[in-house]
């Protein structure tokens, strides 16, 4: 590695693309929010939806920071934590088919389900998810069925946390004409999230199946969203939409979520892939 320069390595899952950065080789930068902006440009830098820093963690077998494209740090990132497994494993730091992450939304299970020659399969719990109710008590509503608009039309979300919070709308029309640029941005910052909020676009081909869109908070629409997917499966089973298991079919690719039932860890099982590797100047 040349004096003044940080590796990285490039890692999606179903599209969800994220720069690594490895804290159990290199020193890494204090600055992470600023080298997580510039880093993820598309058009000036690597490019992906945010930054992921791998470190060791105390109390497991690793530890994972995220930052979004805008510098903000996330809680979770169910495609990252994925793709953070592969990359240990890959590279020996882990050597088993689990490991314990620390997370901003605690500590997760991650599992090798199985190898492949371009992508492995690995599956997360999440853990339990949970509504949030402070959008609701805000419109004194079911935090199932929380009313916002944006844009001069009306939405009913379900606002479920899982780490990180998200607002699911299931939606009647076809999601691939929706102007998810219009109303994500809205109801991300709308008044009812003072922190800000991830938006899922879904919707159900059948009682096991869903399409969706995500306008992720900080980096705007990605082709994936783990952890989005997984509120959406929770959304749909809570109003009756939805059984599990589901699959997600995102813009990049499909995911399986499993949800038994309330007061049980949600789980999350896609591909991981790495992309490439290479040097940024400091």
């Amino acid at each position: 590695m040349r004096q003044g320069s940080l590796r990285f390595t490039k890692m999606q899952g179903v599209g969800n693309d994220y720069v690594f950065v490895d804290g159990f080789r290199d020193a890494l930068p204090a600055e992470l929010p600023e080298l997580a902006r510039r880093i993820s440009a598309r058009h000036h830098g690597v490019g992906g939806d945010g930054l992921i820093a791998l470190e060791p963690a105390e109390q497991a077998d690793f530890g994972m920071r995220i930052f979004n494209a805008d510098g903000s740090e996330a809680e979770m990132c169910g495609n990252g934590l994925r793709c953070a497994f592969k990359y240990l494993r890959d590279r020996g730091v882990l050597t088993g088919e689990r490991a314990l992450a620390h997370t901003g939304a605690g500590l997760l299970e991650v599992r090798l389900v199985a190898r492949g020659p371009d992508a492995d399969i690995v599956g997360v719990h999440l853990g339990r998810p949970r509504l949030e109710a402070e959008p609701a008590r805000r419109a004194g509503a079911d935090p199932r069925r929380v009313p916002l608009e944006a844009e001069g039309r009306r939405f009913e979300a379900a606002c479920v946390s899982v780490g990180n919070p998200h607002a699911v709308i299931f939606l009647e029309e076809p999601l691939a004409t929706f102007d998810v640029a219009r109303y994500g941005p809205r109801i991300e910052r709308h008044a009812f999230f003072p922190e800000r909020t991830n938006v899922e676009f879904a919707r159900c081909q059948g009682r096991h199946e869903v399409t969706q869109r995500t306008w992720e908070r900080g980096s705007g629409e990605t082709a994936a969203c783990g952890t989005g997917a997984c509120a959406v499966v929770v959304a749909g089973c809570l109003t009756g939409r939805l059984e599990s298991p589901v699959t997600v079919h995102l813009r990049g690719g499909d995911l399986r979520i499993e949800w038994p039932g309330e007061n049980e860890a949600v789980y999350l099982e896609g591909p991981a892939v790495e992309v490439f590797e290479g040097e940024w100047r400091l």
